[in-house]
């Protein structure tokens, strides 16, 4: 199977106005999408189709529920980008853990026929306590890295995430091609000063019967501990005097850009 979990680390760097530093070791689920139907019936704990200690509920992504996932993916790129990919679509997310799921952000891998080479990466974004949703999608024509398998876009911030954050943001976004390892990398800027970072670093594992129950057995409630900390950090940013920015609905104007 091309599905896998990858397991690593996520480190927060905040450089101004206060200074801010955490990580914490977390797993992803990353799934072929055309997979889903029997990617999980190794394991009675997970499922794909109901209820259980591990569940991917296609409500829980982005698009319609009523139409499958990758069509949804396929469609929201035709409609961005004006290209409709036609290969695999592959999925780095949390799935629904003991009844509860919140994903800060989900990566959308969408490959060309060849199965090897990424034509768009979508980046599904959920903001808390708000509970919205916003998708960037990124095409080659946008790509400005370099090296081959690395993909880097640059653009303005049109999507409020952290009331700790201002939308005058331009990000500069850096995504390694899904291999052994997974690296994302995330530099935010007001104007020349850099305000903020963020890596994740992930290792492969493959999705076997007993790495599917160690993963359930290391991270049982994942997440959980994701909102936990969301929440663990806001409050160490109030309390050392972070500025408060208001959601876009009350008062501060976007950069454009939707919400969903």
């Amino acid at each position: 199977m091309n599905s896998c979990f990858y397991e690593g680390s996520i480190r927060h760097r905040r450089f101004s106005p206060l200074v801010n530093t955490f990580r914490y070791r977390l797993f992803l689920t990353y799934l072929d999408l055309a997979e889903l139907p029997h990617v999980f019936t190794r394991h009675p704990l997970w499922s794909s189709d109901r209820f259980n200690i591990a569940w991917f509920r296609r409500r829980d992504h982005l698009g319609d529920p009523h139409i499958p996932l990758d069509r949804a993916v396929r469609n929201l790129v035709q409609a961005r980008l004006g290209i409709r990919p036609m290969g695999p679509i592959h999925l780095l997310t949390h799935l629904r853990y003991l009844g509860y799921c919140f994903n800060p952000v989900s990566f959308y891998y969408c490959f060309e026929d060849n199965a090897r080479d990424v034509e768009a990466i979508v980046t599904e974004i959920h903001n808390t306590p708000w509970l919205e949703e916003h998708c960037y999608v990124f095409g080659k024509a946008s790509n400005t890295h370099p090296h081959a398998g690395w993909r880097q876009h640059r653009f303005p911030k049109s999507f409020h995430v952290s009331p700790f954050m201002e939308m005058t943001i331009q990000y500069d976004w850096r995504f390694q091609v899904p291999g052994e390892a997974i690296h994302v990398h995330m530099n935010l800027a007001n104007k020349d000063t850099k305000r903020f970072d963020a890596t994740l670093s992930l290792k492969r594992i493959p999705m076997t019967r007993r790495t599917m129950t160690q993963m359930l057995l290391v991270y049982p409630p994942m997440t959980w501990k994701v909102t936990a900390m969301i929440y663990f950090q806001a409050l160490r940013l109030k309390l050392k005097g972070a500025p408060f920015h208001s959601h876009p609905g009350n008062g501060e104007r976007p950069n454009g850009g939707e919400k969903k």
